[in-house]
């Protein structure tokens, strides 16, 4: 199966599930009913592989991203001591009674603090979420999406699944938050797995909860700024 094939035929049933667990816009208990039955159904499985390797295209412009090495040394402070590293260097880890004695306080001092920290001091502001997803189902149309947002390369990769554009008339995104306006991200580029760049006011939009749509519209975008024609996908973000 290539990505021209998907894109020629309608997505549903068993289809659209293992496309959107690949993805990862299923919610955290539809995501686990999907992994046992991937375990039982081989049919199944196969789907989902089918779809990993369609939509696998879409991740080549993501870097992985490795956690900072400070991250590990505050956890090395808080559970050992001086005392207790000099303890081990002498008659080794598996031997040390005071190592091992040791690593009990700290185990308990830390969770001590887990407990009371938030009682003494208010938790850290919420930290935006760096890579959203969104599936944009077909609205009384064929045409299906998925979409993925990334805030550090403020970028929008777009998977096309289903649905032909009519001739003369091109596809364009929309962010719409809350009873604002809808916005325009931008024309869809014609192709399965296609990128448009996201300006500093559309994240904004994107960060407080907006959602996307997409619109048919004449050839080159929408003339008036706003939608002219008819709505065929929508869906909200989730986070990866």
């Amino acid at each position: 199966m290539n990505g021209t094939e998907d894109s020629e035929r309608e997505l549903g049933g068993d289809d659209a599930v293992a496309a959107e667990y690949v993805l990862g816009a299923l919610g955290s208990e539809e995501r686990a009913t999907v992994a046992r039955r991937i375990d039982a159904d081989a049919a199944f499985a196969q789907l989902v592989d089918r779809w990993e390797v369609t939509l696998a295209p879409m991740a080549n412009a993501y870097g992985s991203v490795e956690p900072p090495a400070s991250v590990k040394q505050a956890i090395d402070r808080r559970l050992f001591s001086s005392t207790a590293a000099q303890t081990v260097e002498k008659a080794g880890i598996w031997s040390s009674l005071a190592f091992w004695r040791g690593l009990t306080v700290a185990a308990f001092a830390a969770l001590a603090l887990y407990i009371a920290l938030p009682l003494v001091s208010p938790p850290p502001p919420a930290t935006p979420a760096e890579r959203l997803v969104a599936s944009l189902a077909p609205q009384q149309s064929d045409v299906h999406y998925f979409v993925v947002y990334d805030a550090r390369t403020k970028d929008i990769g777009l998977s096309h699944v289903t649905g032909a554009r009519a001739p003369d008339h091109d596809f364009e995104l929309w962010v719409i938050d809350g009873s604002q306006p809808p916005q325009s991200v931008g024309v869809i580029p014609a192709g399965s797995n296609v990128h448009l760049a996201v300006s500093q006011d559309i994240q904004q939009k994107i960060a407080s909860g907006a959602v996307f749509a997409i619109s048919l519209e004449p050839k080159g975008g929408s003339p008036t700024g706003a939608p002219t024609g008819p709505v065929v996908a929508a869906g909200d973000l989730r986070d990866i």
